[in-house]
């Protein structure tokens, strides 16, 4: 049977998007232990009202946000889906959501920035329009990040 699936407008407030990122930082810091000062403070996620939380057969199963980068800028941060979940299409769900909320908000450009050892990320990243681009601020010199832009209009 298929899982019913259920997507989620919401805030950085909600419970579900709390436990996700929990289980994100984990998953990053066991993964990258030695960029945990360099990147720690990138990650903070201040109240954010631009959430979207997926749920499989109501269980939180992945999530994402956006936040102003500059005017016509949005920045996609927080893209995280449970291991149990992945290759189901959630996170391609996360991503479209997300860039139609940023579009209906008024900005033209989406960015991201993730890790280099994070090749399924930056593949799924590609397969939706994102194009790798020279690291932006916070990320400049950063030799770990791989950032990447996508227009959304």
């Amino acid at each position: 049977m298929n899982p019913i699936i259920r997507v989620v407008k919401t805030t950085s407030e909600n419970p579900d998007f709390i436990s996700l990122i929990k289980t994100f930082d984990i998953f990053l810091w066991e993964r990258y232990p030695e960029l945990k000062n360099d990147y720690w403070g990138n990650n903070v996620i201040e109240f954010n009202p631009n959430v979207v939380i997926i749920y499989l057969d109501e269980i939180a199963v992945g999530c994402g946000c956006f936040k102003k980068y500059n005017q016509n800028t949005a920045e996609l941060k927080r893209m995280f889906v449970s291991p149990e979940a992945r290759g189901l299409g959630v996170a391609q769900l996360i991503i479209k959501e997300l860039e139609n909320e940023a579009k209906n908000q008024g900005f033209e450009t989406m960015i991201l920035e993730t890790l280099y050892k994070q090749i399924e990320a930056i593949n799924l990243y590609q397969k939706v329009g994102f194009e790798i681009v020279e690291n932006y601020e916070p990320y400049e010199g950063l030799t770990n990040s791989v950032c990447m832009s996508k227009s959304i209009i």
